[in-house]
C-alpha cells in the first residue's frame, strides 16, 4: 500500500479523497479496526492512533433500496415517482460496509437485482464548475469479487 498524506480524520477529508478518485478509510493502529467512513477515534479501543487507509474498492451488495420519492437535490437532478434510484450498502472485501448510490441496475425492478452482487466502486460527478462534487457510488462488476 502506498504511503497516504497525512490529513484529519473528517468528513471533508473523506470527500477531499473522492475527488481525487480514493476510497479512504482509518485503521487503528492499536487494535487493527478498520473504518469506512474513518474516524478519528477507534470505537473497539478508543485509541486517537489511526491512519488512513486506501481501500480496494470491491465487494458485494448487502442491502439496497429503490427510492421514488427524492429529496429536493435528487429532484434536480431528475430523480422522483416516475425516474426512481438506487441506494445501497455495500460490503467491501475488507469486511467493512457503507452505503452509497447505485449505478448500472434498474431501480424500476427491484425483484431483478441480487443481494451479494459483485460491485465495485464508482465516483460519480455531480454538478459544473466550482459547484461539482464527486458522490460514492457503485456499480456491478462482472468479475469475481
Amino acid at each position: 500500500m502506498s504511503e497516504q498524506p497525512q490529513r484529519p480524520f473528517t468528513a471533508a477529508s473523506f470527500n477531499q479523497f473522492l475527488e481525487e478518485d480514493k476510497l479512504m478509510g482509518s485503521r487503528c493502529t492499536e487494535c487493527e479496526g478498520l473504518y469506512l467512513p474513518p474516524r478519528a477515534l477507534c470505537p473497539q479501543c478508543h485509541s486517537q492512533n489511526l491512519e488512513w487507509v486506501e481501500m480496494g474498492g470491491r465487494g458485494k451488495l448487502a442491502a439496497f433500496t429503490s427510492i421514488y420519492i427524492a429529496p429536493t437535490a435528487m429532484n434536480a437532478l431528475g430523480f422522483g415517482r416516475s425516474h426512481p434510484y438506487l441506494t445501497g450498502v455495500v460490503e467491501l472485501n475488507e469486511g467493512v460496509k457503507i452505503s452509497a448510490r447505485l449505478l448500472g441496475l434498474d431501480a424500476q425492478k427491484p425483484e431483478e437485482i441480487q443481494i451479494g452482487t459483485p460491485m465495485q466502486v464508482a465516483f460519480l460527478r455531480q454538478g459544473e464548475g466550482e459547484n461539482q462534487k464527486t458522490v460514492l457510488a457503485f456499480r456491478p462488476n462482472a468479475a469475481k469479487v
